[in-house]
């Protein structure tokens, strides 16, 4: 590093008149004049020891730039995640103790709020000459697990087969006590068929369930691809119920929307 620190410069005596020829440094002029040389040195070795320190001392406290600059990418764990199976999207179980019977044999119950107004609905549709007909209504995961695998293989179906007209365990809106099957009646060989939709039972659903508060679950067409399912109607009328089933669809949709980005 020595090559780096410039040298000392050294003061030449000044000269004087030519008169006086090869002048000889008094006693006094000697030590002063060798001792401003020695400062001028010392100041001078200093001066370049500090311009080349500095550098080095900014390089070693300026903040260092970050390798690669913070990805614009978003994290894909933080992105919604598709909550259905098979199509079917997860239901909370009701509590028993919020389940009403709508049938006399107490075979058949739904959550009070949905159980009143189906029998107010029924009662309307009966003074208009339709017989509603409650065939299912709260159904336990136990009891889905029999419909689901059980019946799964007394049949030989595939799980993706047997999820078109039956929900896993956990995944039935029938868990929640507010969805029910309906038939007519009057003509029981169209319970649970796609020809129930040529019941006078299904007509009057159609004009008049809402004003109960009771939708068609799944719809032709519907964004699950669930098999069109005439019969199932599920209960909205409170907030519990909506948020129960809409917020569980808006998960469906946003997971639906993330896939095909």
């Amino acid at each position: 590093m020595v090559d780096d620190i410039p040298e000392a410069l050294r003061d030449r005596p000044l000269e004087r008149p030519t008169s006086t020829p090869n002048p000889t440094p008094t006693a006094a002029g000697s030590p002063l004049l060798l001792l401003v040389a020695t400062m001028a040195s010392v100041a001078l070795g200093g001066l370049g020891w500090y311009l080349w320190q500095s550098p080095v001392q900014v390089a070693q406290t300026a903040p260092s730039a970050p390798d690669t600059p913070p990805s614009e990418t978003t994290d894909e764990s933080s992105s919604p995640e598709n909550p259905d199976l098979l199509g079917h999207l997860p239901y909370e179980e009701a509590a028993p103790e919020d389940l009403k019977s709508i049938v006399s044999d107490n075979t058949i119950k739904l959550r009070a709020a949905a159980a009143d107004a189906y029998l107010e609905m029924e009662g309307a549709a009966r003074a208009d000459g339709v017989w509603l007909m409650p065939l299912s209504g709260f159904r336990s995961i136990e009891d889905q697990e029999y419909l689901f695998f059980e019946v799964k293989a007394q049949r030989g179906q595939a799980p993706t087969q047997r999820a078109e007209v039956s929900a896993p365990p956990g995944h039935s809106e029938h868990h929640t006590g507010y969805a029910i099957d309906i038939g007519d009646a009057d003509v029981p060989a169209t319970h649970l068929s796609e020809n129930f939709e040529n019941t006078a039972a299904f007509k009057w659903l159609q004009e008049n369930a809402a004003y109960y508060s009771f939708e068609l679950s799944f719809p032709p067409d519907n964004p699950q691809n669930i098999a069109y399912e005439p019969w199932h109607w599920r209960f909205v009328g409170d907030r519990h119920s909506l948020e129960t089933f809409y917020k569980a669809r808006e998960l469906f949709e946003d997971g639906e929307n993330e896939e095909l980005n």
